[in-house]
């Protein structure tokens, strides 16, 4: 039986000013498929994921994160969750009821612990996809999403008293103190992450490649294409995924990345790693070093979205 009622990441919702390049960007570089939309709103899937979409981009007056909708086995666990997020004084947005987005199914909202708008669904209708062939370096499906929090540990502890996430590792600073706090729901390394920042706001989306050549491909035609790259190509050691940092047209970052770790729930012992230890950040070591500079391109503008649901 899992131990969350999450069982994965179903997609992430951004709004953003400069929307023509942004679908552009997903379109043309980030190798996303459009599935339509309407006014001003686009919606994109990857090729080899069963979720009808992974982004959705909207055009508004200032940059926010709309949402973040995470998977549920089924209706009683969708009602089941509501029910007990209401018992424990969490703000629902809504109640559950059927959705009015593409694939339909049942869910709910919420606000987190500052004010994210989080969205637990199931019963969505699956969209054709396909296998991703050798050396076709588009994302598969959407990997992890990191959150900026300046009280990174009340985040954690919200995420794992409400939503029943397990910490899987933290990485740490002799003088800074905590600095990652890596999350999970399933056997995967992390499906969410919290990372200490100055104020809320998104950190970066991760995209999963099918593999090595795939990831490596794909992130040289995104820097030949003149695509702001921040940091990589490297590997953490948390998480044991290989990462490359892109900024998009409106500022948020974007990872290209592969082989996250998985799990083993019965032998699994959450490690603390130690960021002043270069292999931390890159255990290849031919990433450029970790500084303040590379931070900073992640701290990403503050939220405008605390505690204001999205239109849609």
């Amino acid at each position: 039986m899992s131990f969350s009622p999450i069982t994965h990441l179903r997609h992430v919702d951004i709004a953003v000013p400069d929307y023509d390049k942004q679908v552009e960007f997903y379109a043309k570089h980030w190798g996303l498929a459009s599935t339509g939309g309407e006014r001003d709103v686009s919606y994109f899937a990857a090729e080899g994921s069963p979720e009808q979409y992974i982004v959705r981009v909207r055009k508004a007056a200032e940059k926010r994160l709309d949402l973040i909708s995470l998977g549920a086995a089924d209706r009683a666990a969708v009602d089941g969750l509501a029910a007990r997020l209401g018992s424990q004084g969490v703000q629902l947005i809504n109640e559950p009821d059927i959705l009015q987005t593409p694939g339909g199914g049942y869910g709910f909202r919420f606000f987190d612990l500052e004010g994210r708008t989080i969205e637990v669904s199931s019963d969505v209708e699956t969209r054709q996809h396909r296998k991703i062939e050798e050396k076709e370096d588009i994302p598969v499906r959407l990997s992890h999403v990191v959150f900026n929090s300046p009280e990174p540990e009340k985040m954690t502890a919200w995420y794992e008293k409400h939503l029943n996430f397990r910490l899987s590792d933290t990485n740490t600073h002799p003088r800074l103190g905590g600095l990652f706090w890596f999350l999970r729901c399933s056997d995967q390394h992390h499906s969410i992450a919290i990372s200490r920042g100055p104020h809320t706001a998104l950190n970066h989306v991760s995209f999963e490649l099918r593999g090595l050549d795939e990831y490596l491909y794909g992130s040289g035609r995104l820097m030949r294409a003149g695509i702001p790259k921040i940091w990589g190509p490297g590997r953490h050691r948390a998480g044991d995924n290989t990462f490359t940092y892109f900024h998009d047209p409106n500022g948020n970052t974007m990872e290209y990345s592969t082989e996250l770790a998985t799990i083993d729930e019965d032998t699994w012992h959450p490690s603390i790693y130690d960021v002043s230890d270069p292999a931390t950040s890159d255990v290849w070591g031919i990433a450029e070093t970790a500084d303040e500079w590379i931070s900073k391109q992640m701290f990403n503008d503050p939220d405008k979205g605390q505690f204001v649901a999205p239109p849609m």
